[in-house]
């Protein structure tokens, strides 16, 4: 837990450096062995555990402050980075705010007022990642979204609020140059579509409709071992990639 006197020097430096009443909050999703992970934070001397967040400084865009704040959090430049929701309860930092009020009782500050907060999801490089906390927190580590620790706040309305848009993207986006190696088999795409997804997919289905869209090239070496045929390896058409971002794909899963 911090000080008072540390409160009270973040306090001084926030009022000076950040927006009132805003607030960015972060779902940033990895993937490694097969698992779908999502980056969260413990809190100091707390069991809850949150997601990675930060404010707005007062001249700039905000878009440029996820990226700082998820920089901070990760060490990664050039995050795939989507906004997708406003989250303004009154009540939503409540638990948060009585706690500062009681360590600064006899001050308005920073950290005691209500926070509307700007959720954007990211889809990140787990292996080059390298998870930090912040000052308010003591790990910074990956959870498997299938085995979460309890969530503090409104952070778990946020988190599943960006699992369902990154579901809802698969439908008319593509998935996976974020997420994948750079080189791949078809059957480890579709288990990451399948993580996401929550649900199984036709092996058939799946490769005809991924091949169709344009945005691998087939290489010519395979993935050795392992009892079966060799699958063989792909990788994503960047230029194929962005224009399907940018237009759109057609179908849904």
């Amino acid at each position: 837990m911090l000080t008072k006197e540390q409160l009270e020097t973040l306090w001084a430096e926030a009022d000076e450096i950040y927006l009132n009443n805003i607030s960015i909050d972060c779902v940033v999703f990895g993937f490694h062995e097969g698992v779908m992970k999502v980056l969260m934070l413990k809190s100091n001397n707390e069991d809850a555990w949150l997601l990675p967040g930060g404010f707005v400084r007062k001249l700039e865009p905000i878009d440029v402050s996820a990226n700082r704040i998820l920089k901070e959090r990760t060490g990664l430049d050039e995050i795939f980075l989507k906004q997708f929701h406003v989250f303004g309860d009154p009540d939503r930092t409540k638990l948060h705010n009585e706690m500062y009020r009681d360590m600064l009782p006899a001050k308005k500050n920073f950290f005691d007022r209500r926070f509307i907060s700007i959720g954007y999801y990211a889809l990140v490089d787990f292996v080059n990642a390298n998870p930090t906390p912040d000052v308010f927190s003591e790990v910074c580590t990956w959870q498997d979204i299938n085995d979460l620790p309890p969530f503090q706040l409104d952070h778990e309305l946020i988190f599943k609020t960006a699992l369902d848009t990154l579901r809802l993207q698969l439908n008319y986006q593509p998935i996976g140059y974020n997420l994948m190696p750079r080189e791949f088999t078809m059957p480890e795409l579709q288990k990451l579509y399948e993580t996401i997804l929550g649900k199984k997919l036709d092996r058939r289905n799946f490769q005809r409709r991924m091949l169709g869209f344009g945005i691998l090239n087939k290489l010519e070496e395979t993935r050795k071992g392992g009892a079966h045929k060799a699958p063989y390896l792909y990788e994503f058409n960047l230029e194929h990639y962005q224009a399907a971002l940018d237009g759109g794909l057609s179908g849904g899963w």
